[in-house]
């Protein structure tokens, strides 16, 4: 029966940033590390029409979108948000597991709907929890003005595959004796476990569809992969998965790895692989809006033995460029000489990442930057004038240098895009851009019409960072 749902809510951060900005509604936003090695974190739709998407780099995707909004995470206002969309889900039952901020599975079954939902008859039980998915989707809706993509199925897998079929801001519930007519097209990455080395596999075998995995049989999957995984693969091929859903527990650590068809002997192909899992393991953490203190290797050689090491940072990072250095100097006390069969990569040691974490890393990279002097516009500019920009470029401000004006802008003055600021006579606002001694900020707040933008120094004393403001009032 189809009492298992999983929500997933749609481009999460970024549906955060257009709500909570009106000006942004209906337009491209990308949200992610601003620097030469940014990463997407999140695309919005409007983005994802042009090829951006998540894990991309920042670079890539501004040649693919350069009209976009960039902007950097705001992990305290999506983790509060995150907070009251998982509350709803409590109420539906007591059997929620979160995968992310975004994302979690509920045993319908297990909640106060359960007797209506244990019952014989498949299609009372469906439009019974058709109408709690639906009353969800609302209640989320008016609690944060989000939407969220619902699937509903007998079990973990097939209701996950219902969400990613329903996105956007839809609703699908896979009726009982209808899995393997639904899997049957699907490629072989669709089901779970089944990364690329295993899918290279199944092809090089004939396999490329789900259909195809599952008219092979248990014992040519287990011949294939071992008995484990051929079985396992087998039976989500055929529409079966019997994982329970598993309350909330608190998250130790995050890790990838993967397990290559051929041993890696090229110790220049070993350092891509690192740092590949290394891009993954940071996705993962920040997707959870966490950070870590201790990154971890793992890495199981041509003879079969495994072995981990570790290194401790002061404070917990989220950095990708600290995790790939971590790790690709503790792959260096490794003998590979004969070829390793697994790599993986970990953080534990995990904190909340919050928005000091974030503007405390970004001064960081700030003061590297302002070694080199740069440009300040004159302090008789900074009188506030406006301006008709969209605020869809990211980081150069208007205004040109005065003569001999070469000071850097102070790095306790460092502006990010998308950062909330207030003013003294103006309010609210965020930032949309700046550079040269200048800042750029848009006065709106959400829920309101689009604000108008002004320009001032970058040390104007009235202009000040901000808590962020409700999604809803």
């Amino acid at each position: 029966m189809p009492t298992i749902l999983h929500l997933d809510m749609d481009a999460f951060y970024a549906s955060v940033e257009q709500a909570a900005k009106p000006s942004l509604r209906g337009k491209p936003v990308i949200v992610g590390g601003i620097g030469p090695r940014g990463v997407v974190a999140t695309a919005s739709y409007e983005a994802r029409r042009f090829g951006v998407h998540s894990a991309m780099a920042m670079a890539h995707a501004r040649r693919l979108c350069p009209h976009a909004a960039y902007l950097v995470p705001r992990f305290a206002v999506y983790r509060d948000i995150s907070e009251t969309v998982m509350g709803l889900l409590r109420e539906l039952s007591p059997l929620v597991e979160p995968l992310s901020l975004d994302e979690a599975f509920v045993d319908l079954e297990a909640g106060p709907h359960g007797s209506l939902l244990r019952t014989e008859d498949s299609e009372a039980v469906t439009e019974t929890a058709r109408a709690i998915a639906q009353d969800l989707r609302g209640d989320i809706k008016a609690a944060t003005s989000l939407t969220g993509s619902v699937g509903l199925a007998g079990s973990k897998m097939l209701a996950k595959i219902a969400s990613e079929e329903a996105k956007p801001d839809g609703l699908m519930v896979i009726a009982p004796g209808t899995e393997r007519e639904l899997l049957g097209p699907m490629p072989v990455r669709t089901l779970p476990g089944v990364g690329p080395a295993t899918a290279e596999h199944l092809r090089r075998a004939g396999m490329t569809s789900v259909a195809d995995v599952a008219a092979a049989g248990e014992a040519e999957l287990v011949r294939l992969l071992g008995k484990a995984h051929g079985a396992g693969l087998h039976a989500m091929a055929v529409g079966h998965d019997d994982r329970p859903v598993v309350a909330e527990r608190e998250a130790k650590s995050v890790s990838v790895e993967d397990t290559f068809e051929v041993d890696l002997a090229d110790r220049g192909r070993v350092r891509e692989e690192i740092d590949r899992l290394s891009e993954r393991c940071v996705r993962r953490l920040r997707e959870a809006g966490r950070s870590g203190r201790t990154v971890v290797i793992k890495v199981r050689r041509y003879d079969f033995s495994t072995l981990t090491r570790s290194d401790t940072l002061r404070a917990p990072t989220d950095d990708p460029a600290v995790v790939r250095e971590i790790a690709q100097r503790l792959m260096e006390q490794v003998d590979t000489t004969g070829g390793v069969r697994l790599l993986g990569v970990g953080v534990s040691g995990l904190a909340d990442f919050t928005q000091e974490d974030l503007f405390a890393q970004a001064a960081a990279d700030a003061a590297l930057e302002a070694a080199a002097p740069q440009a300040a516009a004159g302090a008789g500019e900074a009188g506030g004038s406006e301006q008709g920009t969209d605020g869809h470029g990211g980081e150069a401000g208007p205004g040109e240098p005065g003569p001999g004006q070469s000071e850097a802008v102070p790095v306790s003055r460092r502006w990010l895009p998308g950062q909330d600021v207030r003013h003294a006579s103006l309010g609210p606002g965020w930032v949309q851009g700046s550079g040269l001694g200048r800042v750029t900020v848009r006065f709106e707040v959400p829920g309101a019409a689009p604000g108008r933008v002004r320009t001032f120094a970058a040390d104007d004393p009235e202009l000040e960072p901000a808590p962020p403001l409700p999604l809803v009032g």
